[in-house]
């Protein structure tokens, strides 16, 4: 397309730029056959004018002088100024219809040269451009009788003007101009010409752009779960703490920002790197695929959901960010792979570097960014540490000085996930205190605290833990008896923030269970409707809203199963129910009748706008 644009320029501007001299010429063929020289006379070659079209038809009129020429348009001329009113208002009008039979010509010649570029058709265009030549010179030669006529000068006259141009004589007479603007009409046709190719190549320009525009944004949104391999270009030099260190310090700082903004993305982002941190955990590092920043803003905490689409079905899942909220250049998940986890399976065994993932972020409500208090204690268990870890990271790159304690749980040290990093962060930060104990630490090197999270632990390496805020997320068992403990502590309960963590299995481990209840429910089941899809399904003691959905096959999306995520939102339009984890509903969502799916249990009938 691109060289049939360039063809049809230069065929246009060759056509258009060829001088009069050129345009105006009639063929040797043609001149003998309106003007055939006298016997003994040799015949002279044809005038050439680089002005007026007049200069050119006189020159072929005065040829033919001595002969009897048959009656065509130039021989006329010769009578000029004698003729007749009849006879020169007929020579007017054989002259403006050889210049509308040249303008016509043109035209075609135009369409036929577009057509031929948009095929790069080049035999066609050339062929095009010889049409367009010959009726600029039909409509030049028409011209210079139409300008003879009406100027009724005498043949001698306009030949001495011609002469006396073409050798840059003085001219005693300004020459004659007419027309708006002082422009002839084959100025004004010229401009017409010009200004409807340039339009053309305007529009031609703009909806190929908006068709490459289509393309790159079909190019970059790949179904959910697709893998695209991508190069991978060189990530600009940081410095230890992942920040550029020739960017100027921000006036705000990311979290502040997002703590502004509202809303979820969602689009693809490329796996830039995968580290092993332990034998079953991952980090995969994301990143924007048409380079610069990551296109969301984020608190310490949040977590974002994956779409991974496998065997005509897709499956989403919800994993915490764990890298600093103030690192604009990427985002990291870690990931621990689960025998039963359909996606962290999918992460780890099949995603690579340069593949892409389909992504909505920023979620979740279990953020710290060092404005809710002075000081923050953080308890968490195994890879529940990470988004303990984004808070960890987020504070110590900001420089935050008040005090930051992290305790953390887990079997081995093997199983000890970011430890180098946390020890070069308490080296360089003297308010982060991490503590770690093993449960089976025994026949290991490692020489700390040992066993499980206690009463004890907790108020050895905390002081004054009843006027702390507290965060803590792992698994619900920890997380059940951590509470109890900082309860009996003296922790009042608000200043306690949990988040369930671990794999999104309750379908699976309690599928059985499930099924047989909804199969041979008792007379007093209750029972739940499902307003939009027009089916009900049973709801035994234990079943929550999102299994009895799933029984009968009403799609409510998902993700976490933890009432973490608030991917199950629904509406209850009639009946009360009772959730053991709503983290993820604000006020205004309870007082509007919003439940969350996957823990919403009754002991009465419900109806559920799914």
């Amino acid at each position: 397309m691109r060289r049939g644009r360039a063809a049809l320029s230069l065929g246009l501007g060759v056509a258009l730029c060829v001088p009069l001299s050129v345009a105006a010429q009639v063929s040797p063929e043609e001149h003998a056959k309106h003007h055939p020289a006298p016997a003994g006379v040799p015949q002279s070659p044809p005038a050439t004018s680089t002005g007026a079209g007049a200069m050119s038809g006189m020159a072929d009129m005065m040829q033919g002088m001595g002969t009897t020429p048959p009656k065509e348009l130039y021989p006329r001329l010769i009578g000029l100024p004698a003729l007749s009113p009849e006879q020169l208002a007929e020579l007017q009008r054989d002259a403006h219809a050889r210049m509308e039979s040249g303008t016509r010509a043109v035209s075609d010649a135009l369409q036929v040269l577009q057509e031929a570029a948009a095929r790069n058709d080049y035999a066609a265009m050339q062929d095009a451009v010889g049409r367009m030549r010959e009726g600029l010179a039909r409509f030049d030669s028409g011209l210079a009788a139409h300008r003879a006529a009406a100027a009724g000068a005498s043949p001698q006259q306009i030949a001495l003007e011609w002469f006396k141009r073409e050798l840059s004589l003085p001219m005693h007479a300004p020459p004659m101009t007419h027309g708006w603007l002082g422009w002839s009409l084959w100025h004004w046709a010229v401009m017409v010409l010009l200004s409807a190719f340039a339009v053309v190549m305007v529009l031609m320009y703009v909806v190929k752009m908006r068709r490459a525009t289509a393309l790159l944004a079909r190019l970059t949104e790949p179904p959910p779960g697709a893998v695209v391999a991508i190069p991978t270009p060189t990530p600009p030099a940081t410095g230890s703490s992942g920040v550029d260190p020739q960017a100027p310090p921000p006036t705000a700082s990311v979290s502040d920002r997002a703590q502004q903004s509202t809303g979820t993305w969602s689009g693809s982002l490329r796996v830039a790197s995968v580290f092993d941190e332990t034998p079953g955990i991952k980090t995969f590092r994301l990143v924007n695929p048409t380079g610069g920043p990551v296109p969301f803003e984020f608190l310490p905490g949040q977590f974002l959901t994956l779409a991974v689409a496998q065997a005509g079905s897709t499956t989403k899942r919800s994993y915490t960010i764990a890298s600093s909220a103030e690192q604009r250049g990427y985002v990291e998940i870690t990931v621990k792979r689960e025998e039963k986890g359909v996606v962290s399976r999918y992460l780890h065994d099949r995603v690579a570097p340069g593949d892409l993932l389909q992504v909505a972020a920023p979620q979740g409500r279990f953020t710290f960014t060092g404005a809710e208090a002075d000081g923050i204690v953080l308890i968490g268990g195994g890879v529940g540490i990470t988004p303990l870890m984004s808070v960890v990271r987020s504070l110590t790159d900001r420089g935050w000085d008040k005090d930051i304690f992290l305790l953390f749980a887990c079997r081995t040290s093997a199983d000890f996930v970011f430890r180098e990093e946390l020890e070069r962060l308490q080296k360089r930060h003297p308010n982060l205190h991490v503590v770690a104990t093993m449960s089976r630490a025994d026949g290991t090197a490692w020489m700390g605290p040992k066993g499980r999270m206690t009463k004890e632990l907790i108020t050895q390496s905390v002081p004054d833990i009843a006027r702390r805020r507290v965060h803590l997320c792992g698994p619900a068992t920890m997380m059940d008896a951590t509470r109890a403990m900082l309860l009996e502590l003296g922790v009042p309960g608000e200043q306690i923030r949990t988040e369930a963590f671990g794999p999104a299995g309750s379908k699976s481990d309690r599928q059985a269970t499930v099924q047989a209840a909804m199969v041979e429910p008792s007379p007093a089941t209750p029972v739940v409707a499902f307003t939009i899809s027009n089916r009900s399904a049973p709801l035994p003691p234990g079943t929550s809203v999102l299994e009895a959905a799933e029984h009968v096959g009403v799609v409510i999306d998902n993700s976490c199963r933890a009432g973490t995520c608030g991917q199950c939102k629904v509406r209850l339009r009639k009946g009360s129910v009772t959730m053991a984890v709503e983290d993820a509903l604000s006020p205004e969502e309870k007082a509007n009748g919003i439940v969350l799916a996957c823990q919403a249990q009754a002991t009465t009938n419900l109806e559920v706008e799914a």
